[in-house]
């Protein structure tokens, strides 16, 4: 079995984080988040995986190189346009050939991984399975109705009035029997290629797509908030880990990880949280579900439940909360008088002040 990974598509959600980065890298616990899908597959029993990367695509190929970290061989196959999951299969033909695959979408977040699933599939083996999982709002989904042996009889990507509230996750199964499919379709109303417009084919072919329900945490990463809580749902599994430097100054209380050559002086640091590589902190407060990126620099600050990726600078300030902070940001008050906030912001960003 091989597997299709969409490292694609703009982000638009995360922006301005993914004008210069792509979605799929930005870090949970200061791991990638496309890293634990590419993970996930290897624990199911994958070998070969094809990755779709679109504009992004060098930054994509810096960082999962040729796979073998992941115990995994990677063929890079590009897609000049987002133009749809099945837009995906169709121009992976030739690295698919004859073999069953699995579609892995690489923003998406299953905290159980995918093996059961796979397993399942390989010794039934069905025309195609779809992952799911029941969410209170599933109009922003596609979404699945099942007849009462639990397979799929009907599919709609965001309908407007849902049949159910399972929505589908972004994993799939597929023999090679949906190529035909995929072949035969025409762009939908949003001029893209529809995975659920394949599915409804084959369905209506009177194909045997099978489902299977997830009872544990997945998230689709796309938005800040996600982000967020994907990286506290991780930072709850984390074990105490004190690698690098922590002076005696510094009162330490939780599961605190702090990385190899990572350096903590006079400061407060209150668990789940990991403090990355190289990074430097003194004189401030890192509270719960906090990552801080390698080389990071912190000081005179106080910080809890957010993201801050690597290189970045944050001094003298009180309070950050709730927030994902880029590659090499620099965040500091201001150095003269009147009192005032000086920004530079880049398009779609977003900035919370006190009054």
């Amino acid at each position: 079995m091989k597997a299709l990974v969409l490292a694609g598509g703009h982000g638009t959600r995360l922006r301005p984080i993914t004008n210069t980065s792509a979605k799929q890298l930005v870090p949970i616990a200061n791991k990638p988040v496309l890293f634990y899908g590419l993970e996930a597959l290897r624990d199911a029993g994958v070998r070969e995986a094809g990755v779709i990367v679109g504009d992004t695509a060098a930054e994509v190929r810096a960082a999962v190189g040729d796979g073998s970290r992941f115990g995994l061989h990677v063929t890079y196959i590009p897609q000049h346009a987002p133009l749809g999951l099945a837009h995906c299969v169709l121009i992976a033909r030739d690295f698919l050939g004859d073999d069953d695959f699995v579609v892995y979408l690489g923003d998406n977040f299953i905290v159980d991984g995918i093996a059961e699933f796979v397993g399942d599939f390989r010794r039934s083996r069905p025309d195609a399975g779809i992952l799911l999982t029941k969410v209170p709002d599933p109009s922003g989904f596609g979404v699945a109705e099942l007849d009462p042996a639990g397979r799929v009889v009907g599919v709609a990507e965001k309908p407007e009035h849902p049949v159910s509230d399972l929505a589908i996750v972004g994993v799939y199964l597929f023999t090679p029997r949906v190529h035909e499919a995929v072949r035969a379709l025409t762009p939908s109303a949003r001029g893209e290629l529809e995975i659920t417009d394949a599915l409804r084919l084959l369905i209506d072919q009177g194909a045997d797509v099978r489902s299977h329900v997830i009872s544990g945490y997945w998230k689709d990463t796309g938005r800040v908030e996600d982000m967020l809580e994907c990286n506290r749902m991780v930072l709850e599994t984390a074990e105490h880990r004190l690698a690098g430097r922590v002076c005696g100054d510094t009162k330490v209380i939780g599961r605190v990880v702090v990385e190899e050559g990572a350096e903590v002086s006079r400061s407060h640091l209150v668990g789940p949280l990991v403090i990355g590589a190289g990074a430097r902190v003194r004189d401030s407060y890192v509270g719960p579900f906090t990552s801080i990126g390698a080389d990071c620099r912190l000081s005179d600050t106080e910080i809890e439940y957010s993201i801050v990726m690597e290189r970045s600078v944050i001094r003298g300030v009180r309070r950050i909360q709730d927030s994902l902070v880029g590659k090499d940001v620099t965040v500091a008050p201001a150095e003269y008088a009147p009192k005032a906030h000086r920004l530079v912001l880049g398009d779609h960003s977003r900035v919370h002040l006190d009054r």
